[in-house]
C-alpha cells in the first residue's frame, strides 16, 4: 500500500478538525451504533466471584495491545445473563469511561469464552456499514481522544457517561475504504510495535545489568581478591573481610522536623530515589493544601516512603526539601557512612527484597514498613575512603547506564509518538492509504 493526499476536501465545521475528505461522511456513535455499560443497581460485588465461570473483565485486563483473558475474575451463569447487552460479541470495541484510565480502548479481536464488563467499561457496538476495527482507530485518534481528555481534567474522579460516548464525532468513509485504512493501520502499527519491542527489552537488559552491577558492588566490593567472610546475614552472605556490619539504627536518627512550608517540594521515585518535585511531571501525587505538617529534609538525610519501600521507594537526598508527613526522615552519621554509598547499598536489589519481607498490609499495593522494624535492617560498612570509592565509582558507572536507557527511551517515544501521528492523519484523511496496484 502507499499514501497520498485526496483529490477533494470539505470543511468538516468541527473546531479543531478542519477539513476532510469530500465523500466522507461526517456522524455521531449514536447514529452508526451502540453504546452499552452495565447498570448501576446490578454492580458486583468481589465476594461475588467464583472460580470458574463467565469472564467478568476490568480495566486492567484491556490496557495492553490485546485483551487479557486468562487473569480475569468470573461470575456465575446468573449474573452473566442478567445483563445480554453487554454480553460480548468477536468486534466489540470497549471504552473504559472511569478512573484514571479513562480512553482506554481495546477490541475483541478473540473470544476464548462467554464474557462480559465490569461497570467501568463500556461496549460499543457498530451496524454493518462500519467496519469495526476502523472505529477502533478512530477511537484511539485525538479527534476522539482529546475529548476524553477533558473529561479528566475535572474535578474528582473523571467519568464518561454513555450520552458523551454517544454524541462523539466520528468520520467514516465507505466501507471497503474503511477496511483499507484499517488493514494498513495494521499493518504499520504492528511494525512499529514490534521495533517498540525490541527496544523496551533492550532498555530492559540495561536496567537489569545496572541493578546487579549495583548489587554486586555494595556488597561484595570493588576488589575481588580480598578475603571474604560469613557476614552472619544470611540474606547478604559473603562480605569482604575487613568489612564491618552493623544495624540503621546505629547510623541514623529518625527526626521529624516541621513548620517549613515554604521550603521546595521533594518526592521519593522507585527508580531515582529523592527529587524535587517540579522535575517530573509523572508524579500524579498531589501534595496538601497545608504544608506545615511536611517534614524537613536536609542534604544527607535518608527518606524512606514506607508504604513503597518494598518497590524501592527510599533514598538518600541531595536536596533540602520538605516531603509528605507520612513518610520516614532520618539523619545519618557522617563520621561513619558515606551518604553515596548508603544511597546504592539501601536500594539495591538484595535489600529491596528484604523490605519486602518486613512489609506488610492487606493492600497489595501499599504494604507498609515500620521503622521499628528497618531499624535491625544490617548496614556493611566498608572503610570510610572505600565507601567513597565505591560511591564514586557507581555514580559514574550508573550515569553512563542511565544514559543509554534514556536513549532507547527517546527512541521508543518517538516511536510511539509515530504511531500516534500516523493513526490521526489517516483516520481524518489528512493523507490517503492507496492498494499497491499489481
Amino acid at each position: 500500500m502507499r499514501i497520498k493526499r485526496y483529490q477533494a476536501y470539505k470543511n468538516s465545521e468541527i473546531e479543531g478538525l478542519g477539513s476532510i475528505p469530500e465523500h466522507w461522511e461526517l456522524s455521531r456513535i449514536k447514529q452508526k451504533g451502540s453504546v452499552r455499560g452495565r447498570v448501576g443497581w446490578k454492580a458486583l460485588k468481589a465476594d461475588e466471584y467464583v472460580d470458574d465461570g463467565y469472564i467478568f473483565l476490568s480495566t486492567p485486563n484491556i490496557k495492553e495491545k490485546y485483551i487479557n483473558f486468562e487473569n480475569v475474575n468470573y461470575i456465575t451463569y446468573e449474573r452473566y445473563i442478567e445483563s445480554p447487552e453487554i454480553m460480548l460479541q468477536k468486534g466489540d470495541i470497549l471504552l473504559t469511561k472511569d478512573g484514571s484510565t479513562l480512553g482506554t480502548t481495546n477490541i475483541v479481536s478473540l473470544l476464548p469464552r462467554e464474557a462480559t464488563v465490569n461497570s467501568s467499561i463500556a461496549v460499543l457496538r457498530f451496524k454493518k456499514e462500519v467496519f469495526n476495527k476502523y472505529l477502533f482507530y478512530q477511537i484511539l485518534s485525538d479527534l476522539i481522544q482529546h475529548k476524553i481528555s477533558l473529561k479528566k481534567s475535572g474535578m474528582g474522579v473523571p467519568h464518561l457517561f454513555q450520552r458523551d460516548i454517544n454524541n462523539f464525532f466520528v468520520l467514516l468513509p465507505p466501507l471497503t475504504e474503511q477496511k483499507t485504512i484499517a488493514h494498513y493501520l495494521d499493518t504499520t502499527t504492528a511494525q512499529i510495535e514490534r521495533k517498540i519491542d525490541l527496544l523496551t527489552q533492550k532498555a530492559t537488559l540495561y536496567s537489569n545489568l545496572k541493578q546487579s552491577l549495583i548489587n554486586e558492588t555494595v556488597t561484595r566490593g570493588l576488589d575481588k581478591t580480598v578475603p571474604m567472610k560469613d557476614s552472619g546475614v544470611k540474606w547478604i552472605g559473603e562480605v569482604p573481610e575487613h568489612w564491618k556490619v552493623t544495624a540503621i539504627a546505629n547510623i541514623t536518627t529518625t527526626v521529624s522536623i516541621k513548620n517549613y512550608p515554604d521550603e521546595e517540594l521533594l518526592s521519593v521515585y522507585r527508580d531515582y530515589g529523592v527529587i524535587i518535585k517540579n522535575t517530573r511531571d509523572d508524579n500524579h501525587n498531589k501534595a496538601g493544601q497545608n504544608l506545615d505538617s511536611y517534614k524537613l529534609v536536609e542534604p544527607g538525610y535518608l527518606v524512606i516512603n514506607k508504604m513503597k519501600a518494598w518497590q524501592g521507594s527510599l533514598g538518600v537526598s541531595e536536596f533540602r526539601g520538605i516531603v509528605s508527613p507520612a513518610y520516614i526522615t532520618c539523619r545519618t552519621d557522617k563520621r561513619i557512612i558515606e551518604r553515596g554509598y548508603l544511597h546504592h547499598l539501601l536500594r539495591c536489589r538484595t535489600y529491596i527484597n528484604e523490605y519486602n519481607r518486613l512489609s506488610y498490609g492487606v493492600r497489595v499495593d501499599q504494604w507498609d514498613m515500620r521503622y521499628d522494624d528497618f531499624k535491625y535492617v544490617p548496614v556493611l560498612l566498608p572503610p570510610l575512603s572505600e565507601q567513597k570509592t565505591i560511591a564514586d565509582y557507581l555514580d559514574t558507572k550508573t550515569a553512563q547506564i542511565d544514559q543509554i536507557i534514556q536513549t532507547i527511551n527517546t527512541q521508543i517515544e518517538k516511536l510511539k509518538e509515530l504511531r500516534k501521528t500516523l493513526i490521526n492523519d489517516v483516520v481524518t484523511g489528512k493523507i490517503k492509504v492507496v492498494e499497491n496496484e499489481h
